[in-house]
C-alpha cells in the first residue's frame, strides 16, 4: 500500500478545514516532493477563508489543499535534479525555499524574463486535491515542487520560523520595492502593519529609505514594526479619518507625501487616501487588493497632476527570492525575522489558526503539519 500522509482541505468559504490523508507522491522528472515544516497563514488565505475570493467563481475546483506560504526539508529528488536554482548541490534532507507558483517558460511573458506575469503560473490550483500529486498547497505535511520551479538551499543561520514567509510576503514586497525604483533618502509610506506590512519596513530600511512610516491600529502590529526599522507610526484609533491621516502624513514629509506608498491593507477603500499620501513624480504600489470585483474610487486628476503612478504586482522573480533571503541572512541579528510567526497552531487546529489571525492581533499563524 502506498505510503499517505495528512493535510487541510478546503471544501469553501464558511465551511471548516477537514483533515484527510492521501497517497505521498513520487516526483516526476524535474520535480521535488518538500516536507513542509511551517505553513503560515496569509492575509490571502483569510479573503478566501472569509469568502470574499470565491473559488468556485474563480473557475477552481474543490475541494483544495491551500496555503502558500511554507518552508519544508527536501523529501524526494526527480531525476535530473541535483542541484538548486542558484547551482548549489540539492539533496534530501536539505532545508529549502522556493517559488509556491510555476510559471510556464514557454509563454509570451515568460519569453521576456517576466514570469511573474505568466498566465498558468498558479495551475496547481487548477486541481483538486482528489488528483495527483494531490499535496499542491501548504496546508498538509507534504508539498510537490513541480518542474520549472525556483528553489535555493537555506543556511544553517536562517530557521524555519525565519524563513517561513519568505516565499510569499516578504519576497513580494522585495520585489515590489525593487520595481518602484526606491531610492537612497526617500519616504516609504506603509499602509498596513500585518506580515506584508512589517516585511516592508525592514526591506524599505536596508534598500536605502530615509524614513519609513506605518499605518496600523493594532498595539502588537505597531510594536512589531518599530523593532523592523519603522520611523513613525500613524496610529487609526488616533487618526481616525482619511482625512486625518493623509494630514499627518503629509505632516510627516514636510508637505511632501511619500516617494513610494504601499497598499498592504487588502481592501480597496484605502486605496483613494493612499494615494493622496503619495509624493509628485512619486509610486503608490498596490500589492494587497486582490478581491477581484471590489471597487476602489479616486480622482484620476490627482495622478495625472502630479505625474504619479501606480505599480500593481502579483508574485516576483526568482532573483527576488534569492535576494530575499540574502538579506534576510545578512540581517539576521539586525531585525527579529522569527518573531514575525507570532503563533502556533498543529494541522489539526488549523480552523483555530484562521479564527485568531483574523482577529488582528496574531500578525502570522504558522501551521506545523507534523
Amino acid at each position: 500500500m502506498a505510503e499517505t500522509a495528512r493535510m487541510a482541505v478546503f471544501h469553501g468559504a464558511g465551511k471548516p478545514f477537514e483533515i484527510r490523508e492521501y497517497p505521498v507522491p513520487d516526483p516526476e522528472p524535474g520535480a521535488a516532493l518538500i516536507k513542509v515544516a511551517l505553513a503560515n497563514v496569509c492575509g490571502s488565505d483569510l479573503h478566501y477563508w472569509r469568502g470574499e475570493l470565491d473559488y468556485a467563481k474563480m473557475g477552481r475546483p474543490l475541494p483544495l489543499n491551500t496555503g502558500h506560504e511554507h518552508v519544508g526539508r527536501v523529501a524526494k529528488l526527480g531525476s535530473g535534479v541535483t542541484t538548486d536554482s542558484a547551482g548549489r548541490p540539492l539533496a534530501v534532507g536539505d532545508r529549502v525555499a522556493y517559488r509556491y507558483f510555476f510559471p510556464c517558460g514557454r509563454c509570451r511573458a515568460c519569453l521576456q524574463q517576466r514570469t511573474k506575469s505568466c498566465p498558468v503560473r498558479q495551475a496547481n490550483w487548477l486541481v483538486s486535491c482528489e488528483v495527483w500529486p494531490h499535496f499542491q498547497g501548504g496546508f498538509g505535511q507534504y508539498f510537490y515542487l513541480r518542474p520549472n520551479h525556483a528553489v535555493f538551499k537555506l543556511t544553517d543561520e536562517i530557521t524555519d520560523e525565519m524563513a517561513a514567509g519568505v516565499n510569499c510576503a516578504f519576497t513580494q514586497v522585495y520585489a515590489g520595492l525593487d520595481l518602484a525604483g526606491l531610492r537612497a533618502g526617500q519616504t516609504v509610506v506603509i499602509q498596513g502593519a500585518g506580515g506584508l506590512g512589517v516585511y516592508a519596513c525592514a526591506v524599505a530600511r536596508e534598500m536605502g529609505a530615509g524614513s519609513v512610516i506605518v499605518i496600523d491600529g493594532v498595539d502588537e502590529r505597531l510594536a512589531l514594526a518599530r523593532q523592523f526599522g519603522a520611523d513613525e507610526i500613524v496610529d487609526l484609533r488616533e487618526h481616525r479619518t482619511p482625512e486625518a491621516r493623509v494630514k499627518r502624513v503629509t505632516a510627516l514629509t514636510d508637505g511632501w507625501g511619500g516617494d513610494v506608498v504601499m497598499e498592504l491593507v487588502g481592501n480597496p477603500s484605502v486605496v483613494d487616501e493612499g494615494l493622496r499620501m503619495t509624493a509628485p513624480e512619486g509610486t503608490y504600489l498596490e500589492i494587497g487588493n486582490i478581491n477581484i470585483g471590489w471597487k476602489a474610487e479616486f480622482d484620476p486628476a490627482w495622478i495625472i497632476f502630479g505625474n504619479r503612478r501606480i505599480l500593481g504586482l502579483a508574485h516576483y522573480e526568482a532573483e527576488h527570492l534569492r535576494g530575499a533571503l540574502d538579506l534576510m541572512r545578512r540581517t539576521r541579528t539586525r531585525y527579529p525575522w522569527d518573531r514575525v510567526v507570532s503563533h502556533k497552531f498543529p494541522l489539526e487546529a488549523i480552523n483555530d489558526a484562521f479564527v485568531q489571525q483574523d482577529k488582528g492581533h496574531v500578525t502570522r499563524a504558522a501551521i506545523v503539519p507534523n
